[in-house]
Formats: C-alpha cells, structure tokens, sequence
C-alpha cells in the first residue's frame, strides 16, 4: 500500500548526511527527518511511563496521526475526505 512516501537512503561510509537531488539547492534527503521524528515521539512517550506492549502500536498510531497532520497541513484534510466520500 502507497502512503505517499519514497523510501531513500544515504551513505555515511562514503561521507554522505544529505544530498540533493534536484539541484535546487534543498536536500531532499537527509536522516533529520526520521532522527527528529524519534526525538520528537520519545518526548511525548516520556509522561506515559509504563506503556504496555500491547498498547504500544495505539499510541504510535496516534503520534503518527498527529506526526502527519502536522507536516502534511491541509492536503491530509483533502486526503481524509476523499477517503470518506
């Protein structure tokens, strides 16, 4: 199932954090994302000390909601009601 990402990578044995792609001067592809994503979510987990693993996946879903909503703005409303209708 596409959820509407492309998985890339970089090489830190050859050197590489980041690289663009395109030439415009914007790295589209880096590990700050995924590195603040988890900084981010132990942050929020930290108050909820003592999660169970089997309530584990729920409360990443829910980060992971939050999480999209956030990067993603509106164009997650349009996606949530074309999935509705």
């Amino acid at each position: 199932k596409s959820w509407g990402y492309q998985h890339k990578t970089v090489c830190h044995g050859k050197g590489e954090y980041a690289r663009d792609e395109d030439g415009d001067g914007f790295h589209e592809v880096h590990v700050n994302t995924i590195e603040g994503c988890w900084s981010l979510l132990r942050s929020w987990l930290r108050p909820h000390r003592g999660i169970s693993q089997e309530k584990l996946p729920f409360y990443l879903a829910l980060f992971e909601f939050v999480y999209n909503i956030k990067c993603r703005g509106k164009s997650l409303l349009n996606d949530l009601v074309e999935l509705l209708i």
